[in-house]
């Protein structure tokens, strides 16, 4: 946690900087003593992606073929996949996107998960085969999202970056985060969450699983928009009084992993 983010901290803390850009999913819930993100942009696609090696038929996980093998870094993938398809063989699969989309086309693994706002940002988006909609899969709370921070005393360049701000972006993604934050409790943890616009307003989607995909606990809370952050604290309530903090409890004794 924070592993990409400490070094432009370092530089912003020490006025070497004015503002750092990050992802949002790659920043705590909690803002470092002296920054805060002030701005976050216009979010894209927020979904997870499916790629294949290059000329495979292959269009969805149903098409995956028994056994297949399937590369990720992330735990809340990886326990989604072996909810959905526990025969699936499912591998880490490491390093930027180029370093991925090169493994996945030299057959290191058939088809791997990849975050669909990365691959349209750099131009990949030819190589989606087909995109994992919520609720019944969910992305990283926060996901696509791009975060702008600056230092809590430096009004001036806070209200210059403040204009940059993205209403819906912030109201989604403060709810996702909210739960992210009361679930987590410093434990790095399979947990998705995705805020989504159906007929009467904003519907906050969450999921909690343990690493084998064998157990995945789910719900969903109607989002305040004048308050975001109260879906996400009541969604984790009920997910823990379903049984989350069992979950939580295991993955903490073996020590967790990357989200």
């Amino acid at each position: 946690k924070g592993l990409f983010t400490s070094e432009l901290e370092a530089d912003l803390r020490a006025n070497r900087t004015d503002c750092a850009v990050h992802s949002l999913k790659d920043l705590p819930t909690a803002d470092p003593e002296g920054l805060t993100v002030v701005a976050l942009l216009e979010r894209e696609d927020p979904r997870d992606a499916l790629v294949v090696t290059q000329g495979s038929m292959v269009r969805s996980l149903a098409d995956l073929p028994f056994g297949a093998r399937i590369g990720t870094s992330s735990l809340r993938r990886r326990a989604q996949l072996l909810a959905l398809r526990p025969d699936l063989d499912v591998a880490e699969l490491r390093g930027n996107v180029g370093t991925r989309l090169r493994k996945i086309d030299e057959g290191q693994v058939d088809a791997a998960l990849l975050a669909a706002a990365g691959l349209k940002r750099l131009g990949l988006g030819d190589r989606i085969v087909s995109l994992l909609d919520p609720p019944e899969w969910l992305s990283a709370p926060g996901q696509g999202a791009i975060a702008i921070q600056s230092r809590t005393d430096d009004a001036p360049m806070r209200a210059l970056l403040e204009q940059l701000d993205h209403a819906p972006t912030r109201r989604a993604t403060t709810a996702e985060r909210a739960l992210l934050a009361a679930l987590e409790g410093g434990c790095q943890v399979p947990i998705g969450a995705a805020v989504v616009q159906d007929a009467e307003g904003l519907m906050l989607h969450a999921c909690i699983a343990d690493l084998a995909g064998r157990t995945v606990l789910r719900g969903m809370q109607r989002v305040n928009d004048s308050a975001p952050a109260e879906a996400g604290v009541t969604l984790a309530e009920q997910l823990l009084a379903d049984g989350a903090g069992e979950i939580l409890d295991q993955l903490r004794a073996t020590g967790g992993g990357l989200v």
